[in-house]
């Protein structure tokens, strides 16, 4: 049974927990018949996007990035952007005539000095990393800890207020199933009783039927 909120044209008057016979013969087909009743009365949500309008996938593009994308269809390259130059991080000397250039050799010895300063870097980085690279993954194994440990406590709180949702469910089920015993029983008896005064009348009547023919 769900547990949304009935409209106000709903009535639930299903009490799983006390409800008996939902074994017997033809029970299950009463419900299936119940249910796809109910689905006939009802929009289906199989496909639920079949109501809505079509995805329009250029609704939000831009004049610029419909150019933009037009051009990467075509393959075409985009002259505003310059071509990445690998040659910096290459440490060839000076070729051909420009061996006798001192301003070749002069950017080449440029160029091998920022090498060296990237690597003196690189260097210092993986002390650091030798250095604080322990401590700082144990302090981010820590906190995954804690956030695994909080993550834990809530699906439990959650586990515990379903639980206590159930257990009131089942209590007050079981509750309105007594009273409804209670009021079965006194149904019973007031029935009998009504049809033994109905008997008892029908036979006074007669006998009084009987006495004015006599």
């Amino acid at each position: 049974m769900s547990n949304s909120i009935p409209s106000s044209d709903t009535l639930v008057d299903a009490l799983p927990y006390i409800d008996q016979g939902y074994d017997e013969p033809g029970v299950k087909q009463v419900v299936l018949a119940m249910i796809e009743e109910e689905a006939q009365r009802r929009k289906s949500t199989k496909n639920y996007l079949q109501n809505l309008e079509p995805l329009d996938l250029h609704k939000f593009e831009t004049d610029f990035m419909k150019k933009e994308i037009a051009r990467i269809e075509r393959r075409e390259k985009d002259q505003r952007i310059e071509i990445f130059d690998s040659s910096r991080y290459e440490l060839n000397p000076p070729q051909g005539t420009r061996q006798n250039d001192p301003r070749a050799w002069e950017l080449a010895a440029r160029n091998s000095m920022s090498r060296l300063v990237e690597q003196q870097i690189r260097i210092r980085n993986l002390e650091l990393m030798s250095k604080y690279g322990a401590e700082a993954w144990k302090k981010y194994n820590e906190d995954l800890a804690q956030m695994l440990a909080e993550c834990q406590r809530q699906l439990l709180d959650l586990k515990r207020k379903v639980q206590e949702i159930n257990w009131e469910r089942k209590k007050k089920q079981t509750e309105a199933g007594e009273k409804l015993k209670i009021l079965e029983a006194e149904w019973v008896a007031l029935a009998t009783k009504n049809f033994e005064i109905e008997r008892a009348c029908n036979e006074l009547e007669k006998e009084l039927n009987s006495a004015e023919r006599s």
